[in-house]
């Protein structure tokens, strides 16, 4: 898929009989650093990306997956980029006004982490400072660090409006966040309950369900003996720190084995307290022993029986995961704390069994990777189920496409099943909570044109709110939302969203509820398309810690933009992971070299737009055959672009250009073009027009290269806001036909060469028997490309081949060392003989094939088969050799 080396054919460059350049500002090679930034300079300047809100001209909008503030350009983000780009460039050109609306993330977990490790440095931690002076530094270090990304989208070659450029933390967005909260809040849609969060211990923080990672790890599985006799119960724990805070053991009702405790207390060990046995249908009587013990302060499903049971919730450990709990065991790390207190527990007699090591899913920071711990703690949450049956809906009754279609089920899958969403962050940088409390336990939400109370006792909510709320707002926040401004009319909803499967649940489900909600049912965007994620070239994820990340820059660096732009678009199906690797994107670089070097010589000789393309009467059928082609490619890219196929269309476009232009067309024309005359004017004329179209194509995915090429031979101002071709509907399947046959002639004829081990640039003598008129006005073109010279005085035929119609003889002697040639092919001949008659000797064994499995048996036949047609071409080869 990656090979852009495409067929080795004599290069489109190679010409003794060249004209002079007819465009002198046109430079030999493509140096794509001295021309990518000034062209980006250009376009800004020209304001093509901008978006006019009050133009008739019918609406295209995307918004940037805002990337985070504290960010840089990975290769996932150019991925990304390459095919939003694309789809707004093209759709740019084909009149729509198209908005691409750039913007950054607040990130406010990472961005703080960022600072306070800044702070740290100084010897200083953001409580030296206080909250506000905090966030003034923050504001600080965004103006002087913040936003690099900016520079590297540009040097991507990425189309955003930048006049619109917004930042999640900005005036308009945080106004939209304070109105959408007081909405939500005033219908009663978010509430503070004290309830089990993820807690992470290193940022200090609860962080929702979606931003834990599980991994496997190594960890002990101890069983404990809680009681004492007849009234003793074993339970299995990984976490046995947590024991402090039980308090109950839970069985299964139908348990006839513990029947007799259920209702009974029993002695906590180390601990001096006693805790009942509780009878609950959540435990599961085969697992274990069928007894859990039951710490609701620790346990998200021991807080649920805890309810069900009126238990109390002891909170042992403090937010930097410390034991708080009293004892011996005071002050220690939770880590620390499991070892002492198994061993404790082990000095009693009370370890029944230990499991060491004990394999087990564990949840991590998604952040900072720490390992996570379930926190009873008084949040705000989002009551979701309305708005996430809103967001099914959506999807369900056809409002909103997912592609590709069987992703809706990942979807469905996750908007169904929501808990509540805590949108709460024990942060300074973020969004302050609107809510303020009073003196006397009052609870007041102020909207964004409210004044908040004030008075002795009054404070404000000291968290803030989750990134993802804001970014969930990011489709009509960035529009002016509340405000009714004439782009939210416009622009709104996004006509598609393109971002990677991974974040389906993270942010395209936010703005799916929340845009539901606040623009009155009318949903974000009409059509969700996903990707995958950027792999190395052996597939496996790409990260710092396996050594295999690779910065774009680099490579944008040394092979181009539009190399590494190409090469991702290549690989972009639909919901699937791309790998790549950096000969791929060097392969993509000697595509845009082709494209470059092609072009250059078809401006020498004579390509051009001007005035009509001729009538097809006074065309050849070369002619006729590459503006058929042209437009079926037309049709097709148009087909795969709707259908978000970029890899397709990317494939089209490259075997368009490098094969049926580069190397069949141009090479098929030359003769045309030296002998000059009004066919080789003609000939100029469609040539001019097929790659005034090419190029345009072409643009979407590699515009820096298409641009200074376009421009060169149109004279005009720029691709950019060039018209999108259109499929003329010219046909003429008669000349294509006519073409497959030259094709075939020159094909066979190179391949009979290759095999006799002739150079590419040998010339041998030949002599054409046309059986039709077909192939016969192509004669010129077909010794040319194969380096055939007419048959002179002296010809003698060694070699005679049939192909398409024709029959092609050619005199060898002199070229080939035949005797030693008839060794060599002999001596392959014997191998192959030797490899089918093992083949079949296997195959023919019935006690073999019975225990044989069956990939051993189907590699068998592929030697067999592939046995046979070395023997079929080895035996043609002999029998082409000149006779001696």
């Amino acid at each position: 898929m990656h090979d852009c080396d495409g067929p080795k054919l004599s290069p489109v460059t190679e010409n003794t009989q060249q004209t002079p350049a007819s465009n002198p500002e046109l430079p030999t090679q493509y140096a794509p650093a001295e021309v990518e930034g000034k062209l980006y300079e250009r376009w800004v300047e020209r304001g093509y990306f901008e978006a006019d809100a009050t133009s008739d001209k019918p609406p295209f909008t995307v918004v940037i997956p805002p990337p985070n503030v504290t960010g840089s350009l990975h290769l996932g983000h150019a991925f990304e980029h390459t095919l939003i780009d694309a789809l707004t460039r093209r759709k740019r050109m084909q009149g729509y006004e198209t908005l691409w609306q750039p913007g950054m993330d607040h990130a406010g977990i990472a961005t703080q982490n960022v600072v306070e490790r800044e702070l740290a440095k100084e010897g200083k931690s953001r409580h030296d400072l206080g909250r506000e002076a905090f966030i003034d530094r923050v504001w600080q270090w965004k103006g002087e660090s913040g936003g690099q990304i900016s520079g590297q989208m540009k040097r991507l070659g990425d189309g955003v409006a930048w006049s619109r450029e917004r930042f999640t933390m900005d005036e308009g967005l945080s106004q939209a966040v304070q109105t959408i909260f007081k909405k939500l809040y005033d219908d009663e849609l978010i509430y503070r309950a004290e309830r089990i969060i993820n807690w992470c211990p290193r940022c200090l923080t609860a962080i929702s369900d979606i931003e834990v990672e599980y991994q496997d790890d190594d960890g002990e599985l101890v069983s404990i003996r809680y009681g004492e006799g007849e009234d003793s119960i074993v339970v299995a724990t990984t976490r046995a720190e947590t024991m402090l805070g039980d308090t109950a053991v839970a069985v299964h009702p139908e348990d006839d084995r513990y029947k007799h405790l259920v209702g009974k207390e029993i002695e906590l060990p180390l601990t001096g307290r006693r805790i009942p046995v509780v009878a609950d249908e959540h435990v599961d009587p085969e697992f274990g022993t069928g007894a859990v013990k039951v710490t609701p302060a620790h346990d998200p499903n021991d807080f649920e029986i805890g309810q069900r049971h009126g238990l109390p919730s002891l909170a042992v450990m403090d937010e930097h995961a410390i034991i708080t709990a009293h004892g011996p065991f005071q002050g220690l790390d939770r880590l620390e704390a499991r070892s002492a207190i198994v061993g404790a527990l082990r000095a009693e007699g009370r370890i029944v069994a230990e499991k060491r090591p004990y394999v087990h899913s564990v949840g991590h920071c998604s952040r900072c990777k720490t390992t996570i711990e379930p926190r009873l703690s008084m949040q705000w949450w989002v009551k979701v189920g309305p708005l996430a049956k809103a967001a099914g809906d959506a999807v369900r009754d056809g409002r909103v496409k997912i592609h590709p279609q069987e992703m809706e089920k990942r979807y469905f899958d996750w908007v169904d099943n929501l808990h509540d969403w805590c949108i709460s962050r024990q942060l300074w940088w973020g969004h302050r909570i609107p809510v303020w409390y009073g003196p006397d336990g009052e609870i007041v939400c102020v909207g964004p044109d409210e004044q908040p109370p004030s008075g002795e006792g009054w404070t404000q909510e000291t968290d803030v709110l989750d990134t993802w709320f804001s970014s969930g707002l990011w489709p009509f926040s960035t529009l002016g939302w509340p405000e009714q401004t004439e782009s939210l009319a416009k622009f709104y909803p996004n006509s598609v969203l393109v971002t990677g499967y991974d974040i389906l649940f993270f942010w395209v489900a936010r703005m799916m509820m929340f845009g539901l909600y606040a623009m009155d049912g009318t949903p974000p965007f009409h059509t969700i398309a996903l990707h995958g994620m950027v792999r190395d070239q052996f597939g496996k994820k790409m990260s710092k810690s396996f050594g295999n990340a690779v910065n774009p820059l680099d490579w944008m660096d040394k092979y181009g933009s539009d190399a590494l732009r190409f090469t991702l678009a290549r690989g972009a199906n639909p919901g699937v992971d791309v790998p790549i690797g950096e000969d791929w994107v060097q392969g993509s670089r000697n595509f845009a070299n082709k494209i470059w070097n092609a072009t250059r010589f078809a401006l020498m000789n004579g390509a051009t737009i001007e005035g009509e393309l001729p009538d097809p009467s006074q065309m050849s059928a070369t002619d006729r055959w590459i503006l058929s082609k042209l437009n079926k490619t037309v049709a097709e890219v148009d087909a795969f672009y709707d259908d978000f196929q970029f890899s397709k269309l990317s494939e089209a476009l490259f075997h368009f250009a490098w094969d049926e232009v580069f190397d069949w067309y141009v090479e098929l024309s030359k003769t045309t073009f030296f002998a000059g005359g009004e066919q080789a004017k003609v000939s100029g004329r469609v040539l001019g027009e097929v790659l005034d179209v090419m190029l345009r194509l072409l643009h979407p995915v590699v515009p820096f290269v298409t641009e200074t090429l376009w421009t060169s031979l149109t004279g005009r101002e720029s691709v950019v806001i060039a018209d999108w071709p259109k499929d003329s509907g010219f046909r003429d399947e008669a000349a294509e036909q006519e073409i497959e046959l030259v094709q075939q002639v020159v094909t066979e004829v190179r391949r009979f060469r290759s095999d006799q081990g002739l150079q590419p640039g040998q010339k041998v003598p030949a002599e054409f028997t046309l059986t039709g008129t077909a192939l016969a006005p192509h004669e010129a073109a077909i010794r040319q490309l194969l380096r055939l010279q007419p048959a002179g005085d002296g010809f003698h035929a060694t070699a005679s081949l049939p192909v398409a119609g024709a029959t092609v003889a050619l005199d060898l002697s002199g070229t080939i060392d035949v005797e030693a040639e008839r060794k060599r092919l002999t001596k392959d001949l014997g191998a192959a003989e030797k490899e089918k008659a093992q083949a079949n000797a296997k195959l023919g064994n019935e006690a073999f094939l019975a225990k044989a499995p069956d990939n051993v048996v189907d590699k068998i036949r592929t030697r067999l088969a592939k046995a046979d047609a070395d023997i079929a071409r080895i035996t043609a080869q002999l029998a082409n050799l000149p006779q001696s």
